[in-house]
């Protein structure tokens, strides 16, 4: 199994960085073979420009996107690590989800918006996601649920990635909690298999 590792933060010394280097190790431990995408030392653009308005005339992507479209194609599984951002994804992420998976080469619903439609092959995926927020006031205020209905149903289903998420909550506390996400990171790089997983 090959897995991509993406990553958004602009510290390579970031706990997010700490976290995904676990998760690799983990998957390394299994014999799987990995990639980091690592969007902010490779200098990746977000912007969704005039040139990404090719994919609606079906003509070629620009040369990045081809690039980052070639590293999804050859991989088994996904892994997107990334700090929670007002209570959503940094727009490095973002703007990487909005011009990688394009149309006509992830998806192509015109009608119903039907996600089992992706034209992607059906993929595991694990989301990464430091806060320093607590798990209380996000749990119960209701804004874990909303990013989750954000994330999966209306982003990730449509590029047939079916995610587990982890949020790694109290990321910027104690020193003994930080471990304990670290070697939660490592375990699920471990466990990450070919299959994607039944629950979210």
């Amino acid at each position: 199994m090959h897995v991509l590792t993406v990553i958004d933060h602009h510290n390579s010394a970031s706990f997010t960085h700490a976290v995904a280097a676990q998760f690799n190790a983990g998957v390394a431990q299994e014999g799987h073979s990995f990639e980091v995408a690592d969007l902010h030392a490779e200098g990746f653009n977000p912007v969704w420009q005039a040139a990404d308005t090719a994919q609606f005339e079906d003509q070629p992507m620009p040369p990045d996107i081809i690039a980052e479209q070639t590293r999804i194609a050859r991989c088994d599984a996904i892994c997107l690590a990334f700090p929670l951002w007002w209570w959503g994804m940094p727009s490095m992420l973002k703007g990487w989800i909005d011009r990688v998976f394009s149309w006509n080469w992830a998806y192509n619903q015109t009608e119903n918006s039907d996600p089992s439609l992706s034209l992607l092959k059906t993929r595991p995926c694990v989301l990464l996601v430091p806060a320093g927020a607590s798990s209380e006031p996000t749990i119960e205020g209701g804004y874990q649920a909303a990013m989750l209905k954000l994330w999966q149903p209306g982003t990730l289903d449509y590029f047939g990635l079916k995610a587990q998420t982890h949020f790694l909550y109290g990321s910027e506390g104690k020193p003994a909690r930080r471990a304990a996400h670290l070697k939660l990171a490592f375990e699920i790089g471990k466990g990450l298999t070919g299959q994607p997983p039944d629950a979210r």
